[in-house]
C-alpha cells in the first residue's frame, strides 16, 4: 500500500510541476536557495521545542539533548521513510530505552505527545482560519474550510476519547507484546494527570508550529512575493493541516503542493510560486531528514558496538 502512495502521491507532484512549469518553478526555488539554511536552524528551534514538549510531558528522563536528537530521528523516520508517520515514533521508543526511559513511559509519553500535539496544531489551525476571516474580502472558500476545520477536530477528539477509554489497554493484550508493554496504559494515565506538563508541552508545540511562519514568510521573500505576516500565517497553518491530513502517503507527497496551491492563491499567490514555496521546505525537509536517518544510523552502530564489547550482556 505504501509503494501505490508513494507511486500516486509522486506522479500528483511530478504533474503539478509540469503542468504549472518546471522551468518556471526551478527558477523561483534557486532564486530562494539561500533561505534553506535559515530554514533548517529555523528548524533546529522548533525541534528544540517539540523536544521539551516530550520530555516535560514524560516527567525527566535523560537531558534535553538527547531528546532534542532522538525527536530528530524521530521526525526523520517519519518524513522520510514510507512509514505512515508510525515507524519514526517506534524507532524514537527503543532510542529512549537504550537512553534509560522504560518502554512503558517512552511508549505513554510517545502517545500523549504526539495528541497534545496535534491538539496544538489544530488550535493553530482554526487560528489560521480566523485571521483568513479577518484579512479576506471573500467569504467563498469558507465552508470547505469550515469542512476541514470540522473533521480536524472531530480526528482530534477522536484520538483523545480512545486515549481516554482505555486504547492502549488493547495494545498491550496483543500478543507478543504484552509483557514488553504492560503498565502502558497506567503510565500514560499518570503522566495526563499532570495538567500543567500537558499544559506547558502543547504551549512549546503551538509555539513551534508558529515558528513555521518565519520559514514561509522568508521563502516567499525570497522569490519576490514578499507578504503580509498574516498571509504567512494563513499559509502555514492551513498547508501544513493538509500535509498532516495525509499523513498515510508517505511525505505527503502531492497534498502539501497541492495544499499550498490552495491557499496561496487565496492571496494572489500563483500557482506556480506555490508549488516552489513547496520545494523549498521539501529542501529542507530532506537536507534535516538526511542529518536525522545518519543521526539515527550512529544511534545503531553505537549500540551494536556496545552489544559486542567483552563483557556485555545480551537485551
Amino acid at each position: 500500500m505504501q509503494r501505490i502512495l508513494i507511486s500516486l502521491g509522486g506522479l500528483a507532484a511530478t504533474g503539478l510541476i509540469g503542468w504549472f512549469g518546471a522551468a518556471a518553478i526551478g527558477r523561483e526555488v534557486w532564486q530562494a536557495a539561500w533561505v534553506v539554511p535559515l530554514a533548517i536552524g529555523l528548524h533546529a528551534v522548533q525541534l528544540l521545542l517539540s523536544a521539551s514538549a516530550w520530555r516535560g510531558i514524560a516527567g525527566g528522563g535523560p537531558g534535553l539533548l538527547a531528546w532534542w536528537r532522538i525527536r530528530w530521528v524521530r521526525e526523520a523516520v517519519n518524513s522520510l521513510l514510507p512509514v505512515a508517520q508510525l515507524g519514526g515514533n517506534v524507532v524514537a521508543i527503543r532510542l529512549l530505552a537504550r537512553d534509560g526511559v522504560t518502554v512503558a513511559q517512552g511508549s505513554a509519553a510517545t502517545t500523549l505527545d504526539i495528541a497534545v500535539e496535534a491538539v496544538s496544531q489544530a488550535a493553530f489551525t482554526l487560528a489560521g482560519i480566523g485571521v483568513l476571516a479577518a484579512v479576506s474580502p471573500d467569504r467563498h472558500w469558507l465552508p470547505w474550510f469550515a469542512g476541514g476545520a470540522v473533521a480536524l477536530l472531530a480526528g482530534v477528539a477522536g484520538l483523545v476519547v480512545a486515549l481516554r477509554a482505555g486504547l492502549l489497554r488493547l495494545v498491550e493484550r496483543i500478543p507478543g507484546l504484552s509483557r514488553l508493554l504492560r503498565g502502558m496504559d497506567a503510565e500514560l494515565r499518570r503522566l495526563a494527570a499532570r495538567r500543567a506538563a500537558l499544559l506547558r508541552g502543547g504551549s512549546l508545540h503551538l509555539l513551534a508550529w508558529l515558528l513555521g511562519t518565519g520559514e514561509t514568510w522568508l521563502a516567499l521573500a525570497a522569490m519576490g512575493l514578499p507578504p503580509s505576516l498574516p498571509a504567512a500565517f494563513v499559509i502555514e497553518s492551513l498547508a501544513m493541516a493538509a500535509r498532516s491530513a495525509a499523513f498515510a502517503v508517505p511525505g505527503a507527497l502531492g497534498v502539501q503542493e497541492a495544499g499550498f496551491i490552495l491557499v496561496a492563491g487565496l492571496f494572489g499567490i500563483p500557482p506556480e510560486s506555490a508549488v516552489a514555496l513547496s520545494m523549498v521546505k521539501r529542501a529542507r525537509e530532506l537536507l534535516v531528514g538526511i542529518g536525522g536517518l545518519l543521526a539515527w544510523n550512529r544511534h545503531e552502530l553505537a549500540d551494536q558496538h556496545d552489544r559486542r564489547r567483552p563483557g556485555a550482556t545480551a537485551g
